[in-house]
């Protein structure tokens, strides 16, 4: 096996301003397994067409043209120097649903989501060249990062179940793959036999990919979708249709200056739960990399930002899009990092798991039988997929407070936010922090005792401290 790196040292790269550009087969080694898993969890990403169909009125062609540019801009973070497998800003999906619904449908809806993420993409990139990405999180009081957190996941499980949502178009297959997915990813006694038996092992690392393949054999089974017709040869991608009737630059026309100000409530709304995608890509990288000492993993949240600031940006002008551009895909990430702890011999390089998944991703967008085969289910997919980040991001909300009544602004918050919309909960989080707190704003409830374990707190203080490591500068290749 070629060695790509001196035991202890970082993988090679080519500097590159805050970059570190590195090449597979000459930075690290390509891992077929993870390119593989990629291949077949591409059905999760195309689970984003059902939602571009429903919010945008877009042709599946159209759809599928996005959803392969933006799994081209997947790839950029481990081409650019982030050991992460990139992904949606699944739980703020509904947040962004939400503001796009306030525009009339047509032209003027596509210019409000246009707005919304140049704007993203714009701030992103304004934290991570100023290096103050690791700060700005600590000017906002834990009700709020609860509260918008907290709605958020909550939102997300409401859009799947309120009337007319995807749940209602395939419940009975909907429900058994929930079961199975619960299952899987929560069980405590699946947990355990994950550990003993190598078959569950192989199982849990897939993620929600078990739960995808038996929707395919269930809803044919219960009458909710027709038999997959699988075709073979290439997928079809509409870029001659995107880049005229759907972007900017095309039939939408630009968005008017006035637009770009009324998204500025969303952007900061979402970017707290983005912002909380960056703790966690730190704390995986960290957990999988002081398991490891014969690689030194760097993870630098400004070059992060970077990344996906410009993922956002070009992704706004190219191909408007939903689900939004975020750092991580934190299931998959997981499944890496567990697989790089086993040693060299199982994943050279982190970079090398991450890139090699996110590739197979890329590659699965093209194959037409992949594509044919999940094309009945995808309503299910995306259940799924805002189940289960619904589920994470509640768990996650209520940590984020530090007092009871912290949890009860929290829930105003939530509870106006999946009412009135991001410009509301925030508003309404403000004025309630203001009449409780007092001069205490930013500190929130400081006569309150622990409200969590020390481990817990331990846990969330992780965003105070996301100043990237300083790390010894290694010898270019």
């Amino acid at each position: 096996m070629r060695e790509y790196m001196p035991y202890g040292a970082e993988a090679p790269y080519i500097k590159a301003g805050p970059f570190k550009v590195r090449l597979p087969f000459i930075h690290y080694r390509f891992e077929i397994a993870d390119y593989v898993q990629g291949l077949l969890m591409c059905a999760v990403c195309l689970g984003a067409i059902p939602l571009l169909q429903d919010t945008l009125h877009m042709p599946f062609e159209i759809a599928l043209a996005i959803v392969v540019l933006n799994g081209f801009l997947y790839t950029w973070h481990t081409f650019l120097g982030d050991p992460v497998v990139p992904g949606w800003i699944t739980p703020a999906i509904p947040l962004l649903v939400a503001y796009c619904l306030t525009f009339p449908e047509g032209h003027a809806r596509m210019q409000g989501l246009v707005a919304f993420e140049i704007t993203l993409g714009i701030f992103s990139i304004i934290l991570g060249l100023t290096g103050v990405a690791g700060k700005i999180i600590n000017l906002v009081p834990p009700s709020i990062k609860s509260g918008v957190i907290l709605g958020a996941g909550i939102s997300a499980i409401y859009m799947i179940f309120t009337e007319g949502g995807k749940f209602e178009s395939m419940p009975v297959t909907t429900t058994v793959c929930l079961i199975v997915a619960f299952y899987l990813l929560f069980s405590n006694g699946f947990k355990r036999l994950s550990t003993k038996n190598k078959l569950f092992e192989t199982i849990a690392n897939l993620g929600i990919l078990p739960a995808v393949l038996i929707a395919v054999i269930v809803a044919p089974i219960v009458g909710e979708s027709a038999l997959p017709s699988i075709q073979w040869g290439f997928s079809s991608p509409d870029f001659a249709g995107l880049w005229t009737d759907w972007v900017p630059w095309g039939a939408v026309g630009w968005p008017t200056p006035i637009m770009f100000v009324q998204s500025i409530p969303t952007v900061l709304a979402i970017y707290i739960v983005l912002f909380g995608d960056v703790v966690q890509s730190k704390a995986l990288v960290h957990d999988a990399d002081i398991t490891r000492e014969d690689e030194l993993v760097d993870y630098n949240p400004n070059r992060a930002h970077l990344i996906f600031g410009i993922r956002n940006t070009i992704m706004g002008v190219m191909g408007p899009d939903i689900t939004m551009c975020g750092p991580l895909w934190a299931a998959m990430q997981v499944v890496v990092c567990e697989r790089y702890k086993k040693g060299r011999k199982s994943m050279q390089s982190l970079f090398g798991g991450a890139a090699s998944f996110r590739f197979g991703t890329f590659t699965g967008y093209w194959l037409l039988p992949i594509v044919t085969l999940v094309q009945p289910i995808l309503p299910v997919a995306l259940a799924l997929t805002m189940i289960v980040q619904g589920f994470v991001s509640v768990r996650i909300g209520v940590q984020q407070a530090t007092s009871f009544k912290d949890l009860g602004i929290a829930g105003v918050i939530a509870g106006v936010l999946l009412a009135k919309g991001s410009a509301w909960g925030l508003a309404v989080g403000i004025l309630a922090c203001l009449l409780c707190y007092g001069k205490d704003f930013l500190k929130g409830d400081t006569t309150f005792g622990h409200l969590w374990s020390e481990e817990v707190e331990a846990m969330t203080r992780e965003d105070s401290n996301l100043e990237a490591e300083e790390k010894p500068e290694l010898k270019v290749v």
